[in-house]
């Protein structure tokens, strides 16, 4: 009997058998697709993993040739852009990496280690006992002492091991493609008029312009609506285009094109006897910017758990606080992300104003006049609010009835 099954290669389930690997243990991991997916449904990391990425000393390897890596310089939270210019000591760390390399460059790190991937193994059901898991595949059966689902949002081990996965569902269809342009700086938004860089709205919907690497337009459609069968095809997104922004774009060679509807879901338990939920298995996001950062600091905090336990290290009760610790984190950003799908959603002039209000600087000074005004001057200091209220010097200032 193997010790541990991981389903899933995915980031997440491979960051689990990087981990369990280097704590010693020899994971399987089984995937059904035949290959490796070239899709870059994910394009970057934030938060506490890229630290933990770099104590395990591969923060290297993975900024290589990376577009950004480093402190982060903002963060748009539903299309509100926080700015942290000035902020020296700012613990959100950035790091932009398509998804096909992330998985290339955990699968090398989680095999030199002593995991196997096996490719083409597709889970049909599912058992338990006091001794571990059977789970009945399509080339056969396999048998171990715990088994770890990463199989993403349509989780096969978490509905064969009873696990609810309650939410909502989004009314609004995204449509998102990459596409092959001429630019070979950074990207610039193409001249159609009363269109800019981010998110532009209309009555229609919203549509998306950005990039992240020179030569590759991010295109994204969303409106109200639901996703017909098949895939997205470049007519698809172009006539998606034309019922949002009333026009043709031009947006070059199609690279790749997906559709999806966000989802809002937590599952109602990370465990289930001696099967675990890790990763999109056990929380869905409507907002993006999270998912990869919760999913793979999940994967380290079970690692070493299994590990100590299947090594003889600890008492098996240590496997509880996997769920006690990682369900709430889950659920605290499917709260903020909820929030910023709220935000981001958020219709008419009702919707711009509240973006406005959210978007506008803090005050770092507070000055209360005699008169009992309060003005605040921008990130200049009180030396500057000072000089703008007593002296004759130019200053920038706001003032509001206190």
């Amino acid at each position: 009997m193997d010790d541990v099954m991981i389903v899933g290669a995915g980031p997440v389930g491979l960051m689990l058998a990087g981990e369990l690997a280097l704590a010693g243990l020899r994971p399987i991991v089984l995937d059904k697709r035949p290959e490796p997916s070239e899709l870059p449904k994910a394009n970057g990391l934030a938060g506490q993993i890229v630290e933990l990425l770099g104590h395990r000393g591969l923060l290297g390897d993975l900024a290589e040739g990376s577009g950004f890596a480093g402190p982060a310089p903002g963060f748009p939270f539903g299309q509100v852009p926080l700015r942290f210019a000035g902020h020296d000591d700012m613990p959100l760390r950035l790091l932009l990496i398509q998804q096909p390399r992330l998985e290339r460059l955990l699968t090398e790190r989680a095999a030199r280690l002593g995991a196997e991937i096996r490719r083409g193994h597709e889970v049909l059901g599912l058992a338990q006992d006091e001794e571990g898991v059977t789970l009945e595949l399509s080339t056969g059966r396999a048998r171990a002492r715990y088994v770890v689902g990463c199989d993403g949002g349509h989780s096969t081990v978490r509905a064969l091991a009873g696990i609810g996965f309650p939410g909502t569902t989004d009314d609004e269809v995204l449509r998102l493609g990459h596409f092959a342009r001429d630019e070979q700086g950074p990207f610039q938004a193409p001249r159609v008029e009363g269109l800019e860089p981010g998110w532009n709205r209309t009555p229609a919907g919203r549509l998306l312009l950005t990039s992240l690497r020179p030569g590759v337009l991010i295109a994204g459609v969303r409106e109200r609506g639901t996703l017909p069968g098949g895939p997205v095809t470049p007519d698809d997104f172009r006539a998606a285009v034309r019922r949002v922004i009333g026009r043709d774009l031009p947006l070059g060679e199609p690279i790749w094109l997906s559709g999806t509807v966000a989802q809002a879901r937590l599952a109602e338990r990370y465990r289930a006897g001696r099967v675990f939920l890790a990763g999109d298995a056990a929380h869905l996001f409507p907002a993006g910017g999270s998912a990869l950062n919760v999913g793979l600091t999940e994967a380290a905090n079970l690692a070493w758990k299994l590990a100590a336990v299947l090594l003889g290290r600890v008492p098996a009760g240590l496997l509880d606080t996997y769920e006690e610790e990682r369900r709430p984190v889950a659920a605290r950003a499917l709260a903020q992300t909820r929030a910023q799908a709220a935000l981001e959603r958020a219709p008419g002039q009702d919707g711009d104003a509240l973006r406005a209000l959210l978007a506008e600087p803090p005050a770092d000074v507070l000055l209360v006049r005699p008169d009992g005004y309060v003005a605040w001057a921008g990130t200049g200091g009180l030396a500057e609010a000072a000089r703008a209220w007593f002296s004759a010097g130019p200053a920038a200032v706001r003032a509001s009835p206190a």
